[in-house]
């Protein structure tokens, strides 16, 4: 789930669509240098798109940052979608979304993870506009919920808020130390953990 988000092309070695370019550049941005720092300028040299047709598109940062939260949202579900397509037993799916968070651990100690770090952001900046950066989380959370409760855990909502935790504090730290072993060792620990269930 921490893959960049990916411009798609609509026939093979087609350049894809200007919007779409813009989008992807926005979200990878947003997640290397963080949504002040970030400027529209920035973002369409990133994209290959000239400074004015940004415009064309977006009026305005918010409509580019909500953009991306449709885009991340929008990978979040076709994630979770092939994890539910490739494991029919609920551990077997919890394990594959653990090896999801923690696939691009080098990534995410440099960067921090992309969904937590928007959310953080965006929940810090004054007199935010009505973006659904909690659906960020609340995707991971409802799907891991769905799978503890097929294992007929009562107590489905808060292991799963658990799980985002873990996952959540573990892509901190590494960050925080620049230390990508510090996801790995937490997944370790969360699929022993899952295993006991």
């Amino acid at each position: 789930m921490t893959d960049s988000i990916s411009s798609p092309a609509t026939a093979v070695g087609q350049r894809p669509g200007k919007r779409e370019r813009l989008v992807a550049a926005a979200a990878q941005l947003l997640h290397e240098q963080g949504i002040e720092r970030t400027t529209l300028a920035d973002i369409a040299g990133a994209a290959d798109v000239p400074a004015g047709n940004v415009y064309y598109y977006f009026k305005t940062k918010d409509e580019v940052i909500a953009a991306v939260i449709e885009a991340r949202t929008q990978q979040v579900k076709t994630t979770l979608a092939a994890i539910d397509a490739h494991h029919r037993a609920p551990k077997s799916r919890l394990k594959a979304l653990v090896r999801e968070f923690t696939a691009q651990g080098e990534m995410v100690a440099q960067h921090g993870c992309p969904l937590g770090s928007l959310c953080s952001e965006l929940g810090k900046r004054v007199n935010p506009p009505g973006f659904a950066a909690a659906e960020l989380m609340r995707l991971p959370i409802d799907w891991a919920e769905e799978q503890f409760r097929s294992l007929g855990r009562r107590d489905a909502h808060d292991l799963a808020t658990d799980l985002m935790a873990a996952y959540e504090g573990s892509a901190l730290l590494a960050n925080t130390m620049g230390d990508p072993s510090i996801l790995s060792g937490a997944a370790r620990r969360l699929n022993r953990w899952i295993d006991t269930l």
